[in-house]
């Protein structure tokens, strides 16, 4: 059994009234990091992993981050998706001159992260469907790669435990990992929460989150299509490659509850959801709403919501409630008062990215392994609870499974039946 989140033997609130928790910097230095790239001066080797928008956008990110830095190799499980991609990137003014992927550093297949890994590259960036990250993450982390790794790292709680175990071993190996919870790398609510950890808002009380939003793309089935390549392609609408909307988006909202509570982790929550619009067939059985109260140890509750519903009010919201005062989130403001001027900006995407290159070349790792871990777990339990109709404790969430594929080939794919509480 995993160690309890609320093991400490200071109190968080104690902890509150006695220091301010860092936002996201540079941690670690260690003798057994690679080798230090002088900055600016060497060229530091991406590869990357998952050819979709997401990986595309973590391209853009890096080579801007990074002015020495060129996209050297490329794996897609489609082949059909990295010849567009790879001209696409060529087109860009800024970049494109250091997008130099030679045709036999172009793989594709379900080993094809393998290949980018085993590459001559420094960085790895990780950017296929949930299912794929801990088997990725531990491979590049093996080779001796830096990783950026994009959320959530899993779909169960026996992923998570994989993944917090390669990240200690990052740790030992002075390799960063920096991850897509991006909030966290975003300056006014770096700003907000050190004065909420440094007591604006008094004692926290209640949490509230809410991802509200639309539908999502939908790729039609085309013949010739096997029903695993149906369910890879559509990744989204299957728990066991994306672990639910509440785990491949809410996550991030989720992540913003956890920062607020300095990584202090529910001991259980109680979820309720379903599907009552997007119901078809080709959306597989993932669930199209959640509703979830986690409970703390102290008693502090957490409210959350998510949706992705077209024709719906659009709520995207975070609010931090206190003896003193209310923090909202998202709009950067404690008890009124802004708290990040609105003439200062940050595109929280492109910072992850200079830090963890910046990282890279002065040889001080970072390693956002521990709450990038957990708050997946998080979503995780949240999702059993809804799915089972019964609460889920923080512990339980560790040994939680969701059964993949026997084999990966092209051919039948894992049964997608709608869980439904009380029943399956």
């Amino acid at each position: 059994m995993a160690d309890s989140p609320n093991s400490q033997s200071a109190s968080r609130r104690d902890f509150i009234k006695t220091t301010g928790a860092a936002a996201v910097g540079v941690g670690l230095t260690s003798a057994m990091a690679g080798a230090v790239h002088a900055a600016g001066s060497e060229t530091l080797k991406v590869g990357l992993v998952g050819c979709g928008g997401r990986g595309s956008g973590a391209v853009k990110d890096a080579l801007t981050a990074d002015p020495a830095a060129e996209l050297v190799a490329v794996g897609d499980t489609f082949a059909d998706r990295m010849g567009p991609r790879i001209r696409y990137l060529k087109r860009n003014r800024k970049y494109g001159d250091r997008i130099k992927v030679d045709d036999d550093h172009i793989f594709a297949g379900f080993d094809a992260y393998k290949q980018v890994i085993d590459s001559d590259v420094d960085v790895v960036l990780l950017a296929t469907p949930p299912h794929f990250r801990p088997a990725h993450l531990a491979y590049a982390i093996e080779k001796g790669k830096h990783v950026f790794c994009e959320k959530p790292v899993a779909v169960d709680g026996q992923g998570v435990r994989s993944v917090m175990e390669t990240c200690r071993q990052a740790k030992e190996k002075g390799l960063s990992v920096v991850s897509g919870l991006c909030y966290r790398y975003h300056e006014p609510k770096r700003e907000l929460m050190k004065r909420v950890h440094d007591g604006a808002v008094g004692e926290i009380i209640a949490l509230h989150t809410s991802y509200n939003t639309g539908e999502l793309w939908y790729n039609r089935p085309q013949p010739g299509w096997s029903p695993m390549e149906t369910q890879v392609r559509n990744w989204l609408y299957y728990t066991w490659l994306s672990g639910d909307l509440i785990n491949e988006q809410h996550i991030h909202s989720l992540d913003k509850m956890a920062w607020a509570m300095q990584d202090e982790y529910p001991v259980k929550v109680s979820s309720i959801g379903g599907r009552i619009k997007r119901t078809g067939e080709e959306f597989g059985h993932v669930y199209d709403h959640f509703c979830s109260v986690y409970t703390y140890a102290d008693g502090t509750k957490c409210f959350s919501t998510c949706r992705q519903q077209s024709g719906c009010t659009v709520d995207i919201n975070d609010y931090i409630m206190g003896t003193k005062g209310t923090a909202d989130v998202m709009g950067h403001r404690i008890r009124g008062f802004e708290v990040w001027p609105k003439d200062r900006k940050t595109d929280m995407y492109l910072k992850e990215h200079e830090e963890l290159f910046a990282a890279i070349r002065a040889g001080e790792p970072i390693n956002d392994g521990d709450y990038m871990s957990k708050s997946t777990l998080m979503a995780i339990m949240a999702r059993e609870s809804a799915y089972s109709g019964k609460d889920v404790t923080w512990d339980e969430a560790f040994d939680i499974k969701v059964p993949g594929p026997s084999e990966y080939v092209w051919g039948s794919a894992p049964e997608a039946s709608v869980r439904i509480p009380g029943i399956a």
